[in-house]
C-alpha cells in the first residue's frame, strides 16, 4: 500500500466532507422543492429539462441542416436528370420530325420549375440575398454560407 503524505490525507479528507456536504445539501433542497413547489415548477427539475432541451435543440439543428443540404442535392439531381431527359427527348423529337412541346405548354415542367424556383426565392430569404438570379450555383453557394456561418 502506498504511503500518503499527511498534507494529502488531510486535503482528501476535506474533499470527500465537502462532497459529502453537498450532497446532503443537494437531497435537502430537492426535499424542499418538492414541498414547496408543484411538480412541474420545481426548480432544479426546471433546470434539468432546460440542460437536456438545450442538448436536444443543438442535435435537432445539426439535423435540420443535414436536412436542408440533402434537400439542396436532390434539386440539384433532379434538375441533373429531368433537364437532361427533356434535352435528349428534344433532340430525339426533332431527329422523327415531331414539332417540339413549347415549355409554357408543358405542365409537369413547368410546375418543376415553379418548384425550384419558390425553393430558390427560400433559400435566397433565409441567407439575406434578395437577387433575383436563377443560377442553381449560386443557390448551393448561399445554402453553403448560410450553413457555416450558423455553425
Amino acid at each position: 500500500m502506498a504511503q500518503h503524505h499527511e498534507a494529502t490525507d488531510g486535503l482528501l479528507k476535506l474533499l470527500t466532507k465537502a462532497n459529502h456536504d453537498l450532497t446532503l445539501v443537494q437531497h435537502k433542497l430537492e426535499k424542499e422543492f418538492q414541498q414547496i413547489y408543484p411538480e412541474n415548477a420545481n426548480p432544479m427539475k426546471l433546470v434539468s429539462r432546460i440542460k437536456k432541451i438545450q442538448g436536444d435543440l443543438s442535435t435537432l439543428k445539426e439535423q435540420c441542416r443535414e436536412l436542408l443540404s440533402a434537400k439542396q442535392d436532390l434539386i440539384d439531381k433532379a434538375r441533373t436528370v429531368i433537364v437532361g431527359n427533356r434535352s435528349l427527348l428534344q433532340r430525339m423529337q426533332t431527329s422523327m420530325g415531331i414539332p417540339l412541346t413549347d415549355d409554357s405548354a408543358d405542365s409537369a415542367f413547368e410546375n418543376f420549375n415553379q418548384i425550384i424556383d419558390e425553393w430558390t426565392v427560400q433559400v435566397r430569404s433565409r441567407t439575406g440575398d434578395e437577387n433575383n438570379g436563377s443560377d442553381h450555383e449560386d443557390v448551393n453557394k448561399l445554402l453553403f454560407s448560410a450553413i457555416v456561418e450558423s455553425n
